[in-house]
Formats: structure tokens, C-alpha cells, sequence
């Protein structure tokens, strides 16, 4: 169980700012086996951003809390997934070849893709949250945070590393079933738990995953035919779409489209 709370603290330190106990301690072998505490670290994500909007809701309207609540999830984890959707929207976009795209990807510098890219998701998701009713807000917070990162692990889980080196190499072996099984299961008990307390329904829930497969499904196969594989920045490109496909799904299922 110490080596097990050890690997969580790995993967909250790796994706987050949160700071952890000493005793933990860093080897890079520890960042693989962490990455079925993935999930767990969206859980921790996912109250942070759900108490702010709740807070922040009971003053303002629920755009300004739906910014709060963003800016909050943005600070905790350092814009680590942001920064790689932005860097994955420059590499695929301005790159002709797999080496010329990953070079791209590795420069620090924000190109004009990128720059349309987080304007575009941010723009998504906070018209999205701030379209919910505050309840189901919260819920889709709680259920989008880990399950985003859960459509991210499967990407270790199933895909082969792109670069031969890089940030994110410690997590280029493939995870076991067990494994994901692990991170999977992370995902699966808030999810009932939301369920139970009423704060999504099935539909919700299950429109959610299938949101999230299939944007983890597109972007896998692109990565696949442009890259041979995928990086760190993948990762936190199909955390993003992810994530922002599971508050469109929920907010699909309440059915107030424009037009109903």
C-alpha cells in the first residue's frame, strides 16, 4: 500500500503543482507504473475545479464561475495539458513529415495553430460549463476530469512512443491490463457515485464515454498516420478533446440546443 500511495503522489507531482511528502522520493521507472494513477490525479483536479465553480456560483453567474473554475484547474496542474494541445495543434498543423512535425512540437514557441487551437478550446469549454445548469456543471467537472485522462492513458496503454527520447519516455512502456484495469477503475467509482447521488443521470454518463472514445479514437488515428505513434504533448491534446467532448455530451443530453 506505501509503494501503491507512492505511485499516486508520482503521478500528482508529475501533473500538477500540488505539492506531495518527502518521504515519496522520484525514479523515473516509478513514472510508468504511476500512469494508472492518471485518473485518480483528474479526480483530485476535478473537486478543486468543482469546489471553485460551486463557490464562485453562489455570487456570480455561472459564466464567470465556469472562467473561475477553469482558471483554477489551469493553475493546479500548470496549463500541462493546454500547453500540449497547443504544441500537438502546431506540430500536426504546420508539420508535412513526422520529423518536421515533431520538431515543431518540441519547440517551446506558440505558432499560429496553436494560438487558434487553445482560443478555440477554451472558448468551447466555457460555453459549454457556463450553458449547464449549475448541478450538472459540477457533475460533468467530476466525471470529465478523470475520465479525460483515463481517454489519455489508454493512449499508453495501446500506442507506441513517437521520439526516441523526450519528457514524457518514462511513460513510453506499454501499461499491463492490470494496470489499466487500475486506472480504469479510478474512473469508474466516481462515476457511480455521481450517479447514485443524482448529480448525472445514466444518459449523461454514458453519452460521456462514448464522447470521449471516439475523441481519443480520432486523434489516436491521426497520431498513428502522422506521427507512428505519440508524445507527451498527445497526451494532453487528447486530455483537452476529451474533456471538452464530455461537457458537450452532457450538456447534449439536457436537450436545450438552440433550435429545441
Amino acid at each position: 500500500m506505501t509503494h501503491q500511495l507512492r505511485l499516486f503522489f508520482i503521478a500528482l507531482q508529475f501533473f500538477t503543482r500540488l505539492p506531495i511528502p518527502r518521504w515519496v522520493g522520484f525514479e523515473p521507472a516509478w513514472l510508468n507504473h504511476a500512469s494508472r494513477y492518471f485518473p485518480l490525479v483528474g479526480v483530485v483536479v476535478g473537486v478543486i475545479g468543482a469546489a471553485v465553480y460551486l463557490v464562485a456560483a453562489q455570487w456570480l453567474p455561472a459564466a464567470v464561475a465556469a472562467v473561475l473554475s477553469t482558471a483554477a484547474t489551469i493553475y493546479v496542474t500548470g496549463a500541462f495539458h493546454e500547453d500540449g494541445f497547443a504544441d500537438t495543434c502546431d506540430g500536426l498543423g504546420g508539420g508535412m513529415t513526422k520529423e518536421r512535425a515533431l520538431e515543431i512540437m518540441k519547440d517551446s514557441r506558440v505558432g499560429a495553430y496553436g494560438a487558434i487551437g487553445i482560443v478555440c478550446m477554451l472558448g468551447a469549454k466555457l460555453a459549454a460549463l457556463a450553458s449547464l445548469p449549475p448541478a450538472s456543471a459540477i457533475g460533468a467537472l467530476l466525471l470529465a476530469h478523470p475520465l479525460s485522462r483515463l481517454a489519455a492513458t489508454s493512449l499508453i496503454w495501446q500506442m507506441e512512443y513517437a521520439r526516441a527520447e523526450g519528457k514524457a519516455k518514462p511513460l513510453a512502456v506499454r501499461m499491463s491490463d492490470r494496470e489499466f484495469g487500475i486506472a480504469t477503475l479510478t474512473v469508474l467509482v466516481p462515476a457511480l457515485a455521481l450517479l447514485a447521488f443524482g448529480s448525472l443521470d445514466l444518459a449523461a454518463i454514458v453519452a460521456s464515454v462514448l464522447a470521449a472514445m471516439l475523441a481519443t479514437r480520432w486523434l489516436a488515428r491521426k497520431y498513428t498516420r502522422r506521427l507512428g505513434g505519440y508524445t507527451g504533448d498527445c497526451l494532453g491534446a487528447v486530455q483537452q478533446l476529451a474533456e471538452i467532448a464530455i461537457y458537450i455530451a452532457v450538456l447534449a443530453t439536457l436537450g436545450r440546443g438552440a433550435l429545441a
